[in-house]
């Protein structure tokens, strides 16, 4: 199918109908409930949760198959939303220019980028990421400001030239679409006490999405990923060999890049604004942790983790002191003030901490990730001791 073997088709279709029915399996409580705090089926965390999964997979070419850790990756995804918000500025507000343009920017930033970092590596190839990343963020916030807007950062005004678009009527304001449909459109789907949100930005987006993830599974299994496989595992004794890695570390860093530009392009067509703060270290170290905490090296794991902490970020932050009021309220009163006053700091402003907790235990205890826990599982559903099989995951640790 597609070029791929059974297992990979098999992992691809999972992914397809999970992305497709996203809808419905995150909004899996009824409207009112005391547990509906818990559903993210709604248009703006289900485009991150796919967007940032392609940012994330992007990232695993290069540190999941090469071992190389860039802290700089944030850089491409404000690269490429950059180059989205002028395509629409100035060409059209169709997302299909401002799409293809980020992922050639950044394709090209990541290829100088790369030229200069991949003359080091181990922590020397990281520490120059990142000096890249922050200088892109210095640059975007302050020198810049007459092409990035600086701290108030860009996004379509009325009067943009739009060379492809005609006169916008009066008093509407510019709006990202696909050939007129707008990211926004959508309808809702009511289901008793259950309300389901479709919207085209999110499907738009899923579509992207797939396409990505199919193409990294071909570099997965190509020559191409097993020569860079092959550098993760010994580089010095590739070049005794005489063979010269530099070419194919390049091109996967490339690779990522382009990723992560696409990435930021689609983060433009969903929200048509552009802020400096996403080249800001944070915003490569978020992505690091998606990959380690999903699975390096593995295929879907990035994708999870994405989906895991964007889900945290958007949804265990919200868990206020009133909602921890309302869920022990059945509780005597001397309980109900231990129980809020125990599980407070590790919600609403505190989830990092339960994050950072999460994450430690992961490292420690799923070295594989959150892959390596489902497998598992799974092992454990089928009769057999996870300790007697070893996997991939479990042979190449995210170190």
């Amino acid at each position: 199918m597609f070029g791929l073997n059974k297992k990979d088709a098999g992992l691809l279709l999972v992914v397809a109908f999970l992305a497709l029915a996203a809808p419905f399996i995150l909004n899996p409580f009824p409207e009112g409930s005391a547990m509906a705090q818990f559903n993210a089926g709604y248009p703006d965390l289900m485009q991150r949760l796919v967007i940032f999964g392609i940012f994330a997979i992007g990232f695993n070419i290069l540190f999941g198959l090469t071992g190389y850790l860039s802290f700089g990756h944030a850089a491409f995804l404000g690269v490429g939303s950059y180059a989205a918000i002028w395509m629409m500025k100035l060409l059209t507000m169709n997302v299909v220019p401002a799409i293809i343009v980020s992922v050639l920017i950044a394709g090209v930033f990541s290829l100088l980028v790369g030229w200069i970092s991949l003359r080091r590596s181990g922590i020397y190839f990281s520490i120059l990421t990142l000096a890249f990343a922050q200088m892109s963020y210095a640059l975007a916030y302050s020198v810049l400001t007459p092409i990035t807007g600086g701290e108030t950062g860009l996004q379509p005004k009325y009067d943009d030239p739009r060379i492809l678009d005609g006169a916008l009527e009066a008093g509407k304001s510019p709006r990202a679409n696909l050939f007129g449909l707008e990211m926004n459109d959508g309808f809702e789907l009511s289901m008793g006490n259950w309300v389901f949100t479709f919207n085209a930005g999110y499907y738009i987006a899923a579509i992207v999405m797939l396409i990505a993830f199919y193409l990294s599974i071909r570099i997965f299994r190509s020559p191409f990923g097993m020569m860079l496989r092959a550098v993760k595992s010994n580089q010095q004794r590739m070049n005794y060999t005489g063979l010269n890695t530099k070419p194919y570390t390049l091109a996967a860093f490339v690779i990522s890049g382009m990723y992560a530009g696409l990435a930021g392009g689609l983060l433009v067509a969903m929200d048509t604004q552009v802020g400096a703060e996403r080249m800001f270290w944070t915003a490569s170290g978020e992505v690091v942790l998606m990959t380690i905490l999903g699975g390096a090296g593995t295929l879907i794991g990035p994708v999870l983790g994405a989906g895991f902490i964007k889900y945290m970020e958007n949804i265990v932050s919200k868990i206020n002191k009133s909602v921890l009021e309302q869920w022990f309220a059945f509780m005597p009163d001397g309980i109900e003030d231990v129980m809020i006053a125990l599980v407070y700091p590790f919600v609403g402003k505190g989830w990092h901490l339960t994050l950072g907790l999460l994450f430690m235990l992961v490292v420690i205890f799923l070295p594989g990730g959150l892959v390596e826990g489902g497998q598992r599982i799974a092992k454990l559903f089928r009769g057999k001791n996870a300790s007697d099989d070893t996997t991939d995951a479990t042979k190449t640790p995210a170190e």
